[in-house]
């Protein structure tokens, strides 16, 4: 799909190869692929280069797990909203100090003390809200990556939505070489309950798109249209 390739297929998979680079200080880029990032890629080719850079891509959503599988690839939906809470808990029981960039300073420090509730050994190394003008301007990428060695973060979860955050991972993977980087998008939002998640049968349904979009049509009726034309055009590709 675009060239990017999916490489993560559970959301163990994703757990284990997360904290392994992490025991070594090998450093990563981890981006969860969905169709609101699969219609990015046509439009921004620093988004498409930092993709085709990345070390780990999952596939999020329903609509990227049916296109994978008719490539043949059987994959299960690993989102970073899934992802943040478990590799929080097994990084504490590893003693791996994690960071956490962004979103806004109230959902930040909600979500980081449900997930310290949750796992209390948790080591959050850095915890930070920098304000970004764009894509990646109006913050000293170069300060948020002293600032990150310094703490001996292992793993840093950005939580500033697409293109923002993996475009801001890709430029930190190479000034933190030894720290791994995760787009989470509106994780701790969840986490923190400052934006409430589709309920469990939307989501077992695949419906959580279609919660989300009776929530907030104004914000999210044209990205999930350019979505829903992203998809009808990967369907020909995969389907070659």
């Amino acid at each position: 799909m675009r060239g990017v390739r999916i490489t993560i297929a559970t959301l163990e998979e994703a757990i284990t190869h997360a904290l392994g680079r992490a025991a070594e200080g090998r450093g990563f880029t981890f981006f969860t692929l969905n169709l609101d990032h699969l219609a990015k890629l046509d439009d921004n080719s620093a988004f498409r280069d930092a993709y085709l850079r990345a070390d780990f891509v999952s596939a999020d959503g329903w609509p990227i797990v049916w296109l994978a599988r008719k490539q043949g690839a059987p994959l299960e939906r690993v989102c970073g909203a899934d992802l943040v809470a478990p590799l929080c808990s097994a990084a504490a029981a590893s003693g791996v100090p994690v960071a956490f960039v962004g979103p806004r300073p109230d959902a930040q420090a909600g979500g980081v003390a449900a997930l310290k509730a949750r796992s209390p050994s948790l080591t959050v190394a850095l915890a930070e809200t920098p304000e970004f003008a764009g894509e990646t301007a109006g913050a000293d990428v170069e300060a948020i990556a002293v600032r990150l060695n310094a703490s001996g973060a292992r793993i840093a979860f950005l939580c500033l939505g697409a293109p923002k955050q993996e475009l801001l991972a890709d430029r930190l993977a190479r000034l933190c070489p030894t720290i791994g980087f995760i787009g989470v998008g509106a994780a701790l939002d969840f986490i923190s309950g400052q934006t409430p998640r589709a309920p469990e049968w939307a989501q077992r349904a695949n419906l959580e798109w279609a919660w989300r979009l009776a929530r907030e049509p104004r914000r999210l009726t044209m990205r999930y249209a350019l979505s829903a034309l992203a998809f009808a055009r990967a369907i020909p590709e995969v389907l070659a």
